[in-house]
């Protein structure tokens, strides 16, 4: 079952390396947010409400997942290794990540408002009066903070289950990938049916935002960058974001900053347009990396 597992992983980054994403009208992550969609809304208990939501919802993902493919690999083991492949390429992301950061970021240069549109892509923030460097700080934040949960957390949740069976990995993916969406959607101060949500991705982040920081150390080849990053991994409200950002602001040695909210390295400038494409190729050395984590933690 381990070389099934390495092989679904490599199917994985096949489909995303070529295709980057499912289509929108099937992709699984956003059948799922439809789902989501009409449970944001006001509630008499919101707290008893969300508490539910972040307790069912991914619990009911993960169980039809991996219930079907369990069902497939007792039919056929090959095939059921072709699913989990395809359920490894729904719940991550990278060569989407790249492609929109550096679009942004090449636009930054020829077209600021058009990067202003793009980066919506990635951003949550107001985007209308970014400068041109504040753009690319943005992408470079966005690539850093979303290797960690659009790619190491499901990653390793996959890795770890496969080690029990193919079915428990595919489960743990999508577990993971639901909480990060319910996050997503709901996980904002003005929600108070997002609260459960956010705590528990809280929680379900707190190693993959520390294995993504140590991994962008190795992939931009400055193991410092960790202990430096510590400075300001705290800076950000998120009790894990700030690790990959930190780290990789420190190792491109650069300040990466979202205004009002917080300063990554602070004694540096904003990236240029090189830097800030320096970034991303980072950030996909480490994407690499982790499917190579995840592989060995499956195989062994």
């Amino acid at each position: 079952m381990s070389l099934t597992a390495v092989g679904a992983l490599g199917v994985g980054l096949v489909l995303d390396t070529v295709f980057e994403e499912f289509p929108q009208r099937v992709h699984p992550v956003a059948l799922f947010g439809r789902v989501v969609a009409p449970l944001d809304r006001s509630w008499s208990h919101p707290r008893f409400v969300g508490a539910t939501i972040a307790l069912c919802l991914p619990i009911g993902a993960a169980v039809v997942a991996g219930f079907a493919t369990a069902l497939v690999v007792a039919a056929n083991p090959a095939v059921g290794g072709v699913v989990a492949g395809l359920v490894v390429f729904a719940t991550t992301s990278l060569a989407r990540l790249v492609s929109v950061a550096e679009d942004v970021i090449d636009l930054t240069a020829t077209d600021p408002a058009a990067a202003r549109g793009s980066i919506r892509a990635l951003v949550g923030r107001k985007t209308d009066d970014l400068t041109p460097a504040q753009l690319r700080s943005a992408a470079v934040e966005s690539a850093a903070e979303n290797l960690a949960d659009g790619l190491v957390a499901p990653l390793v949740a996959f890795a770890l289950g496969a080690r029990v069976s193919l079915a428990v990995g595919v489960a743990g993916a999508v577990w993971v990938k639901a909480v990060n969406t319910l996050d997503s959607m709901l996980g904002y101060r003005s929600k108070p049916v997002g609260g459960a949500s956010a705590r528990l991705d809280d929680l379900v982040m707190w190693v993959p935002a520390r294995a993504s920081a140590v991994l962008l150390a190795v992939a931009g080849r400055s193991p410092r960058a960790l202990l430096q990053a510590q400075k300001w991994s705290h800076s950000p409200t998120s009790p894990n974001s700030g690790w990959p950002m930190a780290t990789l602001a420190t190792a491109l040695d650069v300040r990466l900053e979202k205004r009002g909210a917080y300063v990554l390295n602070p004694d540096t400038d904003l990236p240029s347009v090189e830097r800030a494409h320096e970034g991303v190729r980072v950030v996909g050395i480490a994407g690499l990396g982790a499917f190579a984590l995840a592989g060995m933690i499956a195989w062994f």
